[in-house]
């Protein structure tokens, strides 16, 4: 299977999405009712240890790939097709112009031409994929080409990973576009179907925190910070002498001291939303803008007791938690309550198992 065929997602079917973060491995598969609406067949998730996994960098490929194994049977799944994401950080993608018309062998040499000048490695060493979007709307007679370039040896782990647990890499995409894609049905649950609404998608991780200005088809705005929920398991960690796995395994289950709430947990939500109101702040005197329409959060952080709220206060602006299988219906291996505890943080495997119906 070359990049070509990976990169940017073609459409297949049957098509699991597959999540991998620096904190866990998520899967979600998703079917289709008789009235085309989508029904959650299954979703689960499989915790890595600190370490594994460092800058979007599979350091324990081994470990990695024995938890994701145990994913795929805990799931209880029987699709092999699979379709995963590369980290932005590890992808480049540029938009360029070439002219209506060419030939698919023609558009690739010109997209290699192009590449040359962007890409500050040599083209011996990345995979590369383009894809049209469409007719430009600058420039009569031209079509707007999304080139995305990766590293070898990074698609391949990735690739890898899926064959080790016995699955056939079928989409590789890019983290963001996937979870933009699970957002566009959030989106569009809005209403007047969100159009022209200006929302900030902040994606809580573990590590890092990213916000994403999203204005119907258009990203006006993305950008990283380094703060995120394993910032949460540290402190209880130090203030209890649980290890740092311990400490977050007793987070998730919720089984912690009764003074939790007092010591750890306002400080830290009230320490979080007021890193959010900056990251917001920030946005604005960078752009044009000075006010959103809709704060969403999403990750497994964003369901902590009181941030929704605190965020709405801080920020003046209606906040909401995302989820992103909200209006689907559920199936019969799903239980509801696991499905509101946690979707949150499936946003990108949801995105990913979208591919499945979506090009």
């Amino acid at each position: 299977m070359s990049f070509l065929d990976l990169l940017l997602g073609r459409k297949h079917q049957p098509m699991i999405g597959l999540d991998i973060s620096s904190s866990s491995a998520k899967l979600v598969e998703l079917g289709q009712s008789s009235n085309g609406e989508y029904v959650l067949e299954r979703f689960a998730s499989e915790p890595f240890e600190k370490g594994w996994i460092t800058d979007g960098q599979i350091e324990k490929f081994d470990e990695v790939a024995e938890a994701v194994r145990k994913l795929v049977h805990k799931s209880g799944t029987k699709t092999k097709n699979v379709a995963m994401a590369m980290p932005q950080s590890a992808v480049i993608t540029k938009k360029i112009m070439l002219p209506a018309g060419l030939r698919e062998e023609e558009l690739e040499l010109q997209v290699e031409s192009e590449a040359n000048q962007y890409i500050p490695f040599s083209l011996d060493e990345v995979s590369l994929d383009f894809c049209v979007i469409g007719p430009s709307a600058t420039s009569s007679g031209d079509v707007e080409v999304l080139i995305a370039a990766s590293r070898k040896d990074r698609v391949q782990d990735r690739q890898g990973l899926a064959e080790a647990a016995g699955l056939k890499p079928m989409v590789l995409d890019i983290e963001s576009h996937a979870s933009r894609l699970a957002m566009s049905r959030v989106v569009g649950s809005l209403p007047n179907e969100g159009r022209d609404a200006l929302v900030a998608l902040f994606e809580i991780g573990a590590d890092t925190t990213s916000l994403k200005v999203l204005r119907d088809d258009d990203m006006l705005y993305d950008r990283d910070q380094a703060f995120g929920g394993s910032q949460l398991t540290q402190l209880i960690s130090r203030q209890y002498g649980f290890s740092f796995e311990e400490a977050e395994q007793k987070k998730i289950a919720g089984d912690l001291p009764d003074d939790y709430d007092n010591i750890i947990l306002a400080p830290f939500v009230d320490s979080l939303s007021q890193e959010i109101g900056r990251a917001l702040q920030y946005f604005f005197t960078s752009t044009p803008h000075h006010k959103v329409h809709y704060v969403m959060l999403a990750g497994g952080t964003a369901t902590l007791p009181g941030l929704k709220e605190r965020v709405t206060e801080l920020t003046g602006f209606a906040s909401m938690v995302v989820n992103p299988f909200d209006n689907m219906k559920l199936g019969s291996a799903v239980r509801e309550a696991k499905v509101r505890r946690d979707a949150p943080s499936y946003l990108t495997a949801c995105g990913l198992a979208m591919r499945r119906f979506v090009q």
